[in-house]
């Protein structure tokens, strides 16, 4: 095979965007609205089980109620409109972190990026987010990199978000490759399962939301990408040059190993 393209997931794969990003816009976004409500980093691992932000809300009323009280039974009764309105201020506050230049790229995605495309291969951004929380990361965090970016699948442009395969292959139709041209980079178990579902060679860089996931079916787990001067942390395989950061030609040698 030849690699053609590189696929990428966003939030905890490309930037830090739960930790340092989302879960504080929704607390932000709870004190605004006179809630009682604060997602720990502890409850919010939990909660991003849940393929999106909507569906965490809504996850969080019908699950917590009881520790939520009279608040929760209130909002309940009409729990779409109350989930649009805190995912809307909640984007708001995001898109106010990201263009403070508070959630920065992770090690090595601004070189990977720029050695895939000085070869030729495609990036695509595949993603269960909404297409404003990607487009305000693109606009900030990605900015030198957009142009580079040939396609971005959110979590509105299929039916069903990850670990549904879905994103990963609407993504590869658009991109005119096939799955075997590809490489995925995820964060989590529920996007490993969706990009291998789709037939596509995974490495997945984990954080600290994802340290306990199931990554066995994954071709190589990392801390990060890595840099020269910051050296990746193998989790489990091994980069196939021995460096100590992940460059294009490992990518490549991983995926012939499929």
């Amino acid at each position: 095979m030849t690699l053609r393209a590189l696929l990428f997931d966003v939030d905890g794969t490309v930037a830090d965007t739960e930790n340092l990003g989302h879960r504080l816009a929704y607390n932000k976004a709870f004190r605004k609205l006179g809630l009682n409500f604060r997602w720990s980093p502890r409850l919010y691992r939990k909660l991003l089980l849940q393929t999106g932000g909507r569906e965490r809300l809504l996850h969080y009323l019908r699950h917590y109620r009881p520790e939520l009280g009279l608040q929760a039974a209130e909002i309940l009764r009409d729990a779409s409109r109350w989930v649009e309105r805190v995912h809307k201020l909640k984007t708001r506050y995001f898109r106010s972190a990201i263009a403070a230049g508070k959630v920065p790229l992770r090690p090595g995605i601004h070189r990977l990026i720029m050695e895939a495309k000085a070869e030729g291969l495609k990036i695509a951004l595949v993603s269960n987010a909404s297409p404003e929380s990607l487009n305000a990361l693109i606009e900030h965090s990605l900015s030198e990199l957009a142009p580079m970016i040939d396609i971005v699948v959110s979590g509105a442009d299929v039916s069903a978000k990850k670990p549904s395969p879905d994103g990963y292959l609407h993504a590869i139709r658009r991109l005119g490759v096939s799955a075997g041209d590809c490489v995925a980079f995820e964060d989590s178990s529920m996007g490993l399962q969706a990009a291998t579902a789709a037939g596509i060679t995974t490495i997945v860089t984990r954080n600290s939301n994802t340290l306990d996931d199931d990554f066995s079916s994954a071709a190589l787990v990392l801390d990060a990408l890595g840099e020269p001067d910051r050296p990746s942390v193998l989790v489990r395989g091994r980069i196939p040059s021995g460096s100590h950061y992940l460059g294009l030609a490992d990518i490549a040698a991983l995926a012939q190993r499929r």
